[in-house]
């Protein structure tokens, strides 16, 4: 056990966590020859088009007689559930930091995340090949963030390979082993599962206590439930079955579970026989920031869609859903996100992995209402508010949020944050001409397009990191839509008083320029309540009805048009609006 070290890469995204983590495998020879490409351990094809980590992946390392166990993390704010999972299974971390850019919102997170779970924390300064590398400056940043000695700095490169050797060295040397009894009865904590159609739910853990053994009657404290370990392994580039997992290290069992929620990330197993006398105490459960409906396009897979999510779930813990039903779009359900781009991911996966085709509602957050008797109620979708005259307030949830930025963009930065009803809190200069901008920002605000805003007027220098705050009263109203005096509640959203007309306005003439156009005038219109405050008129697709008419008497033109007219009128109490996906997603792209 002494010669076991368990740890993860921590970083902002793009600071190079996955190229340092081929390098190291290369470098240990784990992976050889026609398996080693880059981004080797991002096995879906989103990952590796898109350049993003989505998953955090294990695989075990040989290295000098010692057992290395690699959990190679994302660096995107959406998928830090990923991250606070790793972490959980390990004692020591590397932080990386791109000697480019220097220190970023979601480095400083990821490395609170790591202190408050007492990992011994190796900085690494990656990308010194760079030529517009500025390792000195960037040092300094560490140091101060760190109060570490210069020494303890390793400079690496994931490119060229240099510098990998004293980063495996100094994860034997500074990463301790892991503390446990290999006599005392099994606990391991399960951090991870993947779903496998031929061999059923396969569960990822790590062994704190006591060790595992190939055919062991194992329990999973927190469903109760009882099963035969049919294969233990480790993780290797494949999985590498074993005939026993030992206390400390890092495995995989296999055992034949057919049903998703009999496997929580966080549950302990133990054996049936000598139990252990309590669970692991767990990491927290995620709270989703962002909700959001998923229908099917077709009625009938509303099954399928259930056990596509429940699937998904199992290889996402982040992801949570509920049934939920739309006049307009029949049976779905309400899924609760991390964030915009985690919701984008889902829906590509469910098309790519599940051939499931889904439309989603405008994504929105859950707020607070409260009645006249101060009871209160947790509201997630408009359709669910109670009526205005029974309300006495509603709260929706405030985020404090970190900019990381360049001087040169605080003004810009500052209007955006004011304009999203922010309020500053405090800035401090972390080094030369970088500073950080602390703001309160209400979630639904940020939840469509803050980020990409944010992106262009910093010209992609400004990191942003955020948490839940806290719930603060606010003036909200909902916004309906009427398609021909219906209204169409999947694009119903709430929204603050001030921004409640131009909302509406921007909405109705967005939706007249995507909504085809019917045999009939389609009325689009804004509404709070009964009052109208904004209105778009698609024009019916006529036929020239009088074109065969040379000359002649009025009368017979006129005739002609009010049979149109009535044919229209007809055609208008029977005809139904489709409302096409991009409708719904054109409320995400406003401006």
């Amino acid at each position: 056990m002494k010669n076991i070290r368990n740890f993860c890469i921590i970083a902002h995204i793009d600071h190079g966590k996955s190229t340092l983590a081929d390098r190291l495998l290369e470098y240990t020879q784990t992976v050889q020859g026609k398996d080693m490409q880059a981004q080797v351990l991002d096995d879906m094809d989103l990952e590796r088009e898109r350049g993003i980590t989505i998953k955090s992946h294990a695989i075990q390392m040989n290295y000098k007689d010692y057992t290395l166990n690699l959990i190679d993390t994302p660096g995107h704010v959406d998928f830090s559930y990923e991250v606070s999972r790793s972490i959980a299974a390990c004692e020591g971390a590397l932080l990386i930091v791109d000697a480019t850019q220097g220190i970023q919102a979601q480095t400083i997170s990821n490395l609170y995340m790591a202190l408050e779970n007492d990992l011994e924390i190796i900085p690494v300064l990656n990308k010194i090949d760079l030529p517009n590398a500025m390792p000195d400056e960037v040092e300094d940043q560490i140091v101060d963030l760190l109060g570490c000695p210069r020494t303890d700095i390793l400079r690496a490169s994931g490119k060229t390979g240099e510098g990998v050797y004293q980063v495996l060295d100094a994860i034997i040397d500074k990463v301790p082993a892991p503390k446990g009894d290999p006599d005392a009865p099994l606990q391991a904590l399960i951090f991870d599962s993947v779903f496998n159609p031929f061999r059923g739910i396969i569960a990822y853990f790590k062994i704190l206590n006591g060790s595992i053994r190939t055919g062991d009657l194992v329990k999973f404290v927190a469903t109760g439930k009882e099963y035969d370990a049919d294969e233990v392994g480790i993780l290797k580039l494949e999985m590498s079955p074993r005939d026993e997992v030992g206390c400390g290290d890092v495995g995989y069992i296999i055992s034949g579970i057919k049903a998703s929620k009999e496997v929580k990330v966080g549950d302990t197993i133990t054996h049936v026989k000598r139990p252990c006398g309590k669970a692991i105490a767990g990491f927290e459960e995620v709270k989703p920031m962002v909700f959001a409906g998923v229908y099917p396009i077709e009625t009938e897979d509303f099954e399928n869609l259930r056990s596509s999510l429940e699937k998904l779930q199992l290889n996402d813990a982040s992801l949570t859903f509920q049934p939920e039903s739309s006049v307009a779009l029949g049976f779905g359900f309400r899924c609760g996100f991390l964030g915009l781009l985690h919701m984008e991911i889902i829906q590509e996966r469910l098309d790519r992995e599940f051939n499931m085709d889904v439309i989603t509602t405008v994504p929105n957050v859950s707020y607070h209402v409260f009645d006249k008797h101060e009871t209160m109620k947790e509201v997630h979708n408009p359709a669910g508010l109670p009526d205005p005259t029974l309300i006495d307030h509603i709260e929706e949830p405030f985020i404090r949020s970190s900019i990381i930025t360049n001087t040169a963009y605080i003004g810009a930065i500052m209007t955006l944050c004011l304009g999203k009803r922010g309020i500053l809190v405090k800035q401090n200069y972390i080094s030369g001409d970088r500073v950080e901008i602390i703001f309160d920002l209400p979630l639904g605000e940020i939840v469509i397009d803050f980020y990409d805003k944010l992106k262009s007027i910093s010209k992609g220098y400004a990191s942003f990191d955020y948490h839940i705050y806290d719930y603060r009263p606010s003036k909200l109203i909902k916004l309906d839509i009427l398609l021909n005096g219906e209204p169409v509640d999947a694009l119903s959203t709430l929204t603050h008083v001030d921004n409640a007309v131009s909302f509406g306005r921007r909405m109705c003439e967005k939706l007249k320029e995507l909504i085809p156009r019917q045999q009939f005038d389609v009325a689009i219109q804004a509404a709070i309540g009964a009052k109208i405050i904004a209105r778009e008129t698609i024009k019916a697709v006529r036929k020239d009805v009088t074109a065969k008419c040379y000359g002649g008497d009025i009368t017979r033109k006129r005739k002609l048009l009010e049979k149109q007219k009535e044919g229209k009128k007809r055609m208008k109490q029977v005809g139904n609006v489709e409302v096409p996906q991009k409708a719904f997603l054109a409320v995400l792209k406003l401006d």
